[in-house]
């Protein structure tokens, strides 16, 4: 496939697109990035590190115009590319576009992708990388422009339908799901649900949760809801303002994978919370309507207690309107209500027994360690 791969500055997407071609050459295929920002300080040696966004438009413009002439005449003929770019800048200019139309019509482009991660981890590589002012506002409003912007853009190009939104990955980056898509689309596509923060307190079942999750990540593409976890730090942040604290920490990666802490400031959290909910509501359907079926676990809480949340209702049933196969591993020993068994395809008792019946539909990826 012949892929372009936006985000907000701040995602670090090289490192992350560098270790993607890595994984696929490790498994026999071959990628070429181009790193559009590096094209353009190659064009302008006059321009300071990390300054580029501080130029005139009209010079900006000129360079990136330059460079993906450059990219169009390299990238002919090649099956497999990955264009690194942004759709939009939210710079001192204010708000613009990162992209010439008539110029990504002639790559040729087979996907667009938007890569996107937590908020405050965004906010933390910005900072550190920029001189500039953004709070966590502004990044979340970028985001969803970056996200508009690129989908809006695969309209036209013709691939509507393979715009994908992939999450870095909060713990390991989902280096399996973007090689996948770029190098083998045609593998099923699944999007797992289940219950995160009302479970959060809950050790034994957050690690069947993992398990669930980790396999379903080895077998498929997998759209994982739970990469971008920004519900939690925000009711870390309601809690810490109860007690009067003005940060919270939370956890970032650094380059070397290493966790590293952060101070957050509780009052840019706060600010916001309704961007937070209502960004986690609109992306998650999103993750489900590109995926071909759903996958939901349903965990037993003490008491014999069904772990299913309102979200996961809402996924399900948002699935099952939308025409995708929806699967339940159903856990509690109470059986489940017709709400589920009514609207699901299959609801099975394990995970073993949801990928037997996989693997017996040819739905199911063998992972090998030279295969994708």
């Amino acid at each position: 496939m012949r892929a372009i791969v936006t985000g907000q500055v701040g995602m670090d997407k090289k490192s992350y697109l560098e270790a993607v071609v890595r994984l696929a050459r490790d498994r026999g295929d071959a990628i070429d990035l181009y790193n559009v920002g590096d094209m353009m300080y190659a064009e302008a040696p006059d321009v300071k590190s990390r300054r580029i966004l501080d130029l005139p438009l009209s010079r900006l413009n000129a360079l990136r115009r330059a460079v993906f002439k450059d990219i169009i005449a390299d990238s002919t003929g090649r099956e497999h590319i990955i264009v690194n770019t942004h759709a939009t800048f939210r710079w001192r200019h204010g708000l613009f576009s990162a992209f010439d139309f008539d110029q990504v019509q002639k790559l040729e482009i087979d996907t667009m992708i938007c890569l996107l991660d937590n908020i405050e981890v965004i906010h933390h590589r910005l900072h550190d990388e920029h001189t500039i002012d953004a709070t966590l506002k502004d990044l979340m409003v970028w985001r969803e422009e970056e996200i508009m912007a690129t989908e809006l853009l695969a309209q036209p190009l013709g691939c509507a339908n393979d715009f994908y939104i992939v999450s870095r990955g909060r713990r390991v980056d989902t280096l399996e799901t973007c090689y996948r898509l770029i190098c083998h689309p045609q593998l099923t596509k699944v999007y797992p649900s289940f219950p995160m923060s009302h479970v959060v307190d809950m050790p034994d079942v957050l690690a069947e949760l993992d398990a669930f999750r980790q396999v379903l990540a080895r077998h498929f593409i997998s759209f994982d809801p739970g990469d971008v976890d920004e519900k939690l730090l925000l009711d870390s942040s309601i809690e810490a303002a109860k007690e009067g604290r003005d940060f919270i920490e939370a956890e970032v990666r650094n380059d070397a994978g290493a966790l590293t802490t952060i101070n957050v400031p509780v009052k840019q959290v706060l600010d916001i919370a309704g961007d937070v909910d209502g960004q986690i509501y609109a992306r998650d359907f999103k993750m489900i309507d590109q995926s071909d079926m759903i996958v939901s676990y349903i965990p037993q809480l003490s008491g014999g207690v069904p772990g299913l949340s309102s979200g996961v209702e809402r996924e399900l049933q948002h699935a099952f309107e939308h025409s995708k196969d929806v699967y339940v591993i159903w856990k509690p020993d109470r059986n489940p209500s017709p709400f589920i068994t009514e609207t699901a395809t299959e609801v099975f008792g394990s995970t073993d027994e949801a990928l037997a019946f996989f693997d017996r539909n040819g739905m199911l990826h063998q992972v090998s360690l030279f295969g994708p």
